[in-house]
C-alpha cells in the first residue's frame, strides 16, 4: 500500500515538474521566436493577468521593434506601466516622460505625464536623505499643473507638492537642531532664519524662533569678549521680537530669560573690554584666549562667578 501511494506521489510530482517545465519553455520559445505580432498579443495578455514580469519580458524585445510603427502608441504605454506596476519608478516616470514627449496629443499624454511626476514622487526619500528627487517631484508636478491647469488630476498634484514641501521644511527644521546639538551656534542661527524665511508658515515656527533665540544666545556666550555685546544684543532683539509675537507661548519664560542674561552678558563684556583698555596683561591675555569660552552664568546658576 505504502509503495503504491509512493508510485502516485511521485508521478504527480514528475506531471507537475513537466507540466511547468512545459508553460516556462512555451514562454521562452515565444520570446525567442520572431512571431512579433504573437508576442504583443501575448504581453497584452500577461499585463492583463497582472503577470507583470512576463509582460515586461516580452515588452522589452517589443519596443524597439515597433518603434515607428501604429501600435508603437499603445506598447510604450503598456511597457510604461509594467515597469510602474514593477514599481520601478526609476524606469517607470522616464517611459511615462518619453511617452508623453512623443505622443503630446494623445490622449494619454495627460496621464503619463502625471504618472511620470508621481514616480519622482514615489521615489522621494524620508526627510533625512538626500531630496534631490523631492525636488525634481515638486518642479514635474508644477509642471503637470502649468501644461493641463484644468485637469482633474490638478487638486491630486497640489496636494503631493505640499506633501513634499513639508518633507523639506521638516528636514530644514531637523538640520537647523542638529547644529545646536553639536555645538554649532552660528550655523543653528543661520539655519533657522533660512528655515523661517523659506518657509514662513511652518508649523514649526515658534519652536524655532525660540531656538534662534537660544542659539544666538549660546553663540554669544562662547564667544570671545570683544564680539559678545554685539552678539548678546541681537538675542536680546530676537527674544523681544518673540516675546512681542508669542506673548502667550510656552518658550515664553525660558524666552524671558535668555533676554536678562543676554542683557547680563552685554553688561560684563563691556565692563571686561573696559578693563582692557588699561590692563596690557588682560588685553593679551584676551587676546591670545580660544575662541570657545566659558558661558556667563545666569541668573539661575548664581553659584558661578563673573570673572572680571
Amino acid at each position: 500500500m505504502f509503495k503504491k501511494q509512493l508510485t502516485l506521489l511521485t508521478s504527480v510530482l514528475a506531471l507537475l515538474i513537466i507540466t511547468l517545465g512545459g508553460c516556462k519553455s512555451k514562454y521562452e520559445k515565444l520570446k525567442a521566436s520572431n512571431d512579433y505580432a504573437k508576442k504583443y498579443q501575448e504581453a497584452i495578455k500577461y499585463y492583463n493577468q497582472k503577470d507583470y514580469n512576463k509582460a515586461l519580458g516580452l515588452f522589452e524585445v517589443l519596443v524597439e521593434r515597433y518603434r515607428g510603427r501604429a501600435e508603437a502608441e499603445d506598447l510604450f504605454y503598456y511597457y510604461a506601466f509594467t515597469n510602474y506596476k514593477l514599481k520601478d519608478y526609476t524606469s517607470a516616470r522616464y517611459h511615462f516622460k518619453t511617452f508623453a514627449d512623443t505622443y503630446p496629443s494623445s490622449t494619454r499624454a495627460e496621464e503619463c505625464r502625471f504618472f511620470s511626476a508621481y514616480c519622482y514622487y514615489l521615489d522621494s526619500p524620508i526627510y533625512s536623505l538626500d531630496q534631490e528627487n523631492t525636488l525634481k517631484a515638486i518642479e514635474a508636478l508644477q509642471l503637470f499643473i502649468n501644461l493641463y491647469p484644468k485637469s482633474d488630476r490638478v487638486t491630486e498634484a497640489s496636494k503631493l507638492i505640499q506633501n513634499l514641501r513639508d518633507k523639506l521644511e521638516t528636514k530644514a527644521y531637523a538640520n537647523a537642531k542638529l547644529y545646536l546639538t553639536i555645538s554649532d551656534y552660528q550655523s543653528a542661527v543661520i539655519a533657522f532664519n533660512n528655515a523661517l524665511r523659506d518657509y514662513p508658515d511652518t508649523k514649526y515656527g515658534e519652536e524655532m524662533e525660540y531656538l534662534t533665540v537660544k542659539a544666538q544666545y549660546l553663540y554669544a556666550s562662547h564667544s570671545r569678549e570683544e564680539k559678545q555685546e554685539e552678539r548678546y544684543t541681537q538675542a536680546v532683539v530676537y527674544a523681544d521680537q518673540f516675546n512681542e509675537k508669542y506673548p502667550n507661548s510656552k518658550y515664553g519664560r525660558e524666552t524671558k530669560d535668555l533676554a536678562k542674561d543676554s542683557e547680563r552678558g552685554i553688561q560684563y563684556a563691556k565692563r571686561i573690554m573696559a578693563q582692557a583698555l588699561n590692563d596690557y596683561k588682560l588685553a593679551k591675555k584676551l587676546a591670545e584666549k580660544d575662541s570657545v569660552k566659558t558661558q556667563v552664568p545666569s541668573e539661575k546658576n548664581q553659584q558661578q562667578k563673573i570673572p572680571y
